[in-house]
């Protein structure tokens, strides 16, 4: 058996036929833990980190970053036996050409199954015979549809940068994160290597910060957004060097035509073929409504200093989704699915509630399983986890499935609402708009009337005319706006 293995890139998602290499963690010559993470890859539903089907040493890396690659193809050779003496070209390269490769020996996992093929964990064994690369993942049984390709296709070695840091210890080696193993070329010429994720990074070079100079508190010594954020409001002492590359506030032309392209791949392809087809097929109606958020918001303050909610935030958003849940309870049929196929409306027991994320990445919609059975500080802690998962790039396919119902907050943005598209798969989404102190007539307990400042803000619902009709959207809506005007109204339906 040939001491050189090959790994095949295998379907991160599901029924995905290709993906773009984001960053490589290792380099040719670098000694290589069984389930090490080796490679982080984008495809149309999130970046995803690879770890190592092998123990043994990098031998080639057959496409650097930025290329796109086919799932099924070669990205990386190992020499699983770095001990056993020089290797013989001719003969490793005609028992590589033989060797199945892990791409075709990683089978489906049976549905509902999310421990490796056949049942088995990272790195075990399975009842086939056959080593689990990826929780959850594996290519399907059908042949990935390919397209045509740009480049030649040859493998090419990667050469090597200087190392400038030892690697980790062998104990901590299987978790080295991208942050931890991803250096940029500065790193190659002599600069002081730190450990920050790609989002990051992208933020300090957005914000003009230095991260060699950057005080560093997340886990194990990387650099997180908010020490970037805090070292900008410092910017004498954390700015870039002099010799450093200008930040660019407009796009990268092209100077002969004046115009800039940018591939469309990854997220943003995912996302665009998604709100064609839900544009397209789903008869969206949008309803707006005005409202006065005011209790609400006193609401948030007060639960912000009860022990519950210590250590996480009460946002407005928080309480928007609680009352789209108790809404939700009230109106189950704005909770379904539209089944083409069977001729069927699938009304859903249980709410996965989908939030819409803008990330470096693209728009993303990631959902919180079963919200429906939370509490309210749970609500708050999963939202939270939620939103810092999306920022840092690192939200798995399995978070953005199964969603039931979405909310988009344009409110962030200064918006006061919009018209949004419905999420593939749903039959409802909420936008919540900007809340404003507006003028607003308030009714007196004695029947007399008064203009004064209140909180106010505007919900939007689109939703699928073919199985949500108007009363039923309509009363969903007031409902929402019900809860969120008056608070106490939740407790007389729970």
């Amino acid at each position: 058996m040939s001491r050189l293995k090959q790994f095949k890139l295998p379907d991160l998602g599901e029924g995905l036929t290709e993906g773009e290499i984001l960053q490589w963690m290792v380099k040719v010559g670098d000694e290589v833990k069984l389930n090490q993470p080796i490679v982080e890859v984008e495809t149309a539903k999130a970046a995803v980190e690879v770890p190592s089907p092998y123990a043994g040493v990098v031998h080639e890396i057959h496409h650097e970053a930025g290329a796109t690659v086919d799932v099924g193809s070669p990205i990386i050779t190992f020499d699983t036996e770095p001990g056993a003496g020089p290797l013989d070209p001719v003969a490793s390269a005609s028992a590589v050409s033989e060797h199945p490769e892990i791409g075709d020996m990683v089978p489906k996992p049976p549905a509902g199954d999310e421990s490796g093929p056949l049942g088995a964990l990272i790195g075990e064994v399975g009842p086939s015979g056959r080593t689990a690369t990826l929780v959850g993942y594996g290519p399907k049984s059908v042949t990935a549809k390919r397209r045509a390709r740009s480049d030649s296709g040859h493998a090419t070695p990667v050469t090597p940068p200087v190392p400038v840091a030892p690697p980790p210890p062998p104990a901590t080696a299987a978790r080295v994160s991208a942050a931890a193993v991803g250096q940029s070329a500065a790193a190659s010429a002599g600069a002081v290597t730190v450990l920050a994720k790609p989002p990051v990074r992208k933020l300090a070079k957005d914000l003009g910060v230095d991260l060699a100079a950057v005080v560093a508190t997340g886990p194990n010594g990387s650099i997180t957004r908010g020490d970037v954020e805090n070292a900008a409001s410092q910017p004498a002492a954390y700015s870039e060097p002099a010799a450093a590359a200008p930040l660019r506030s407009v796009p990268d032309y092209d100077p002969a035509t004046r115009e800039q392209r940018i591939p469309i791949k990854g997220v943003k392809k995912m996302m665009a073929a998604a709100m064609v087809d839900s544009a397209f097929s789903a008869p969206h109606v949008t309803e707006f409504i005005t409202l006065d958020m005011t209790p609400t918001m006193e609401l948030r303050t007060k639960l912000q200093g009860l022990p519950e909610f210590a250590g996480v935030k009460v946002t407005p958003l928080l309480l928007v989704a609680k009352a789209l849940l108790l809404a939700v309870k009230r109106n189950p049929e704005i909770n379904a699915t539209w089944d083409e196929a069977a001729q069927e409306i699938v009304v859903k027991s249980y709410v996965n509630l989908g939030i819409a994320a803008a990330t470096p990445r693209g728009l993303i919609v990631p959902n919180i399983k079963d919200a429906e059975q939370l509490s309210l500080p749970e609500l708050a802690a999963a939202l939270q986890q939620l939103t810092a998962t999306a920022r840092e790039g690192k939200t798995q396919p399995a978070d953005m499935a199964r969603g039931t119902i979405t909310i988009t907050n344009v409110g962030v943005f200064g918006v006061d609402t919009g018209t949004p598209i419905i999420n593939p798969g749903e039959s409802a989404i909420l936008c919540f708009g900007a809340v404003r102190p507006t003028p607003w007539v308030v009714d007196a307990i004695d029947g007399s009337q008064s203009i004064v400042i209140r909180q106010v803000t505007q919900l939007a619902l689109s939703f699928d005319h073919r199985n949500i009709d108007g009363q039923l959207g309509s009363q969903f809506l007031s409902d929402v706006a019900r809860v969120l005007s008056d608070p106490a109204t939740a407790l007389a339906w729970t």
